[in-house]
């Protein structure tokens, strides 16, 4: 007997997802380890160089919004292969680059736009395959970014140490891509589309596709009615509120920690520690959620995240620092892995490549937005407490947002 008729092929399509997650937030996340050996390399400052990530996370998530449709419509393989196809060029272009101008361009735009197309899969694949454990699943999956975060940065680090930054780039290139390329050919868009019966998880519920009896202007007029309604306007007003609170600690965090006279080492480990803990709370608070509810276990995980941030100016040790880091690499780990399922459940599941695509465009607009309004903030306070309050008091709004889409989604 196959392994198709042993296991349900769902979770086969999970350990895919998890591929594409740790590969694209382990490269991603993983820039702050290149930041010196770049500016080195090209004499620029810190601030022009770290251009080079915010263009890249503008990249990543546009791209998957306006792309992530084709998915949709022409499967979930095909784009993920596109997408494996231009980080693989766009990294060895990096590796290669000999000015600011295609280091921006090979890293911030071509490479981006192929994360950005192996994220929307990834993320956005699993609710089409689970609906009974729906929330497991997505944990499962995505747990892959924070194991990316706790793996890539180090061996990056090593990487760059003993051999140099470009052939760091090199060796990620030909380890990925070939992680990718395996993750694409076991992919798959629904159950039907592997001919796998999907009672177990959907006992009364077709979770097949439409893709091939819709017209363009029928797809785009399905997601353009979703995208304009209120429960998804209050969802993409709240997870930029919400992570607002995520991007102003990873870019700060480290610094914050040395104006308390802890080394930039603690900063780092407390990061390590965020990356640690959330890839445990994404099994464990996924698998509760399908039991307590996902809208609600998302609320009460960003709810943390915000309270946590709230707290943060007042922990001054490093006991202190890895408590936060806990407390809010789980709450970011529980809402994190509920980011599609949260998304599929509000929304369903027939667009959810597209309509996953454009509320991510919300982590865009707080990803460019909120570290630097916090960093000039510390400019002309000479401190990260404004900031951190702020940031948990909108974390607090947002968490808000998102439970009035859930009271609109279930009056509809």
């Amino acid at each position: 007997m196959g392994l198709e008729h042993d296991v349900y092929y769902g979770w086969v399509v999970v350990g895919a997802c998890f591929v594409g997650s740790f590969v694209v937030f382990g490269v991603s996340y993983s820039f702050g380890v290149f930041l010196e050996p770049l500016i080195a390399e090209f004499g620029l400052s810190r601030g022009v160089t770290s251009l080079v990530f915010s263009v890249q996370t503008l990249v990543l998530y546009v791209g998957a919004a306006l792309l992530g449709g084709l998915a949709d419509r022409y499967g979930v393989r095909r784009l993920m292969a596109v997408g494996v196809a231009l980080f693989g060029v766009g990294l060895l272009w990096t590796s290669r680059a000999t000015s600011p101008t295609a280091l921006v361009a090979a890293y911030g735009v071509v490479a981006a736009l192929g994360l950005g197309l192996v994220y929307v899969v990834s993320y956005a694949t699993i609710p089409r395959w689970f609906g009974r454990r729906r929330g497991f699943a997505s944990g499962v999956a995505t747990s892959g970014l924070g194991i990316g975060m706790v793996v890539i940065a180090p061996v990056a680090t090593t990487l760059i140490t003993r051999h140099g930054w470009r052939e760091a780039y090199l060796a990620l290139v030909g380890v990925m891509v070939a992680a990718l390329a395996l993750a694409t050919v076991v992919v798959a868009d629904s159950p039907r589309s592997r001919g796998v019966d999907p009672t177990l998880e959907f006992p009364h519920a077709d979770s097949s596709s439409r893709r091939a009896t819709r017209s363009w202007r029928e797809q785009l007029r399905e997601v353009i009615d979703v995208a304009t309604s209120p429960a998804f306007l209050l969802v993409f007003a709240g997870w930029i509120l919400i992570f607002g609170t995520l991007y102003v600690t990873f870019v700060h965090l480290v610094a914050h920690a040395t104006d308390l006279g802890m080394s930039e080492r603690t900063g780092a480990l407390a990061l390590a520690a965020i990356g640690a803990a959330t890839t445990v709370a994404r099994l464990a608070i996924g698998f509760a959620s399908d039991r307590v509810g996902r809208v609600r276990t998302f609320v009460t995980c960003s709810v943390g995240m915000s309270v946590a941030t709230l707290a943060l100016p007042a922990l001054s040790s490093p006991p202190g620092l890895f408590a936060f880091a806990v407390v809010f690499g789980t709450a970011y780990g529980g809402n994190g892995a509920l980011l599609s399922p949260l998304s599929a459940d509000l929304f369903g599941t027939e667009n959810a490549n597209a309509v996953f695509g454009l509320v991510s465009l919300s982590f865009a607009v707080s990803g460019l937005v909120a570290p630097p309004l916090a960093g000039l903030s510390y400019d002309y306070l000479g401190t990260y407490t404004p900031a951190f309050t702020v940031a948990g008091v909108l974390g607090l709004l947002g968490a808000g947002c998102v439970a009035a889409a859930g009271r609109l989604a279930r009056d509809e």
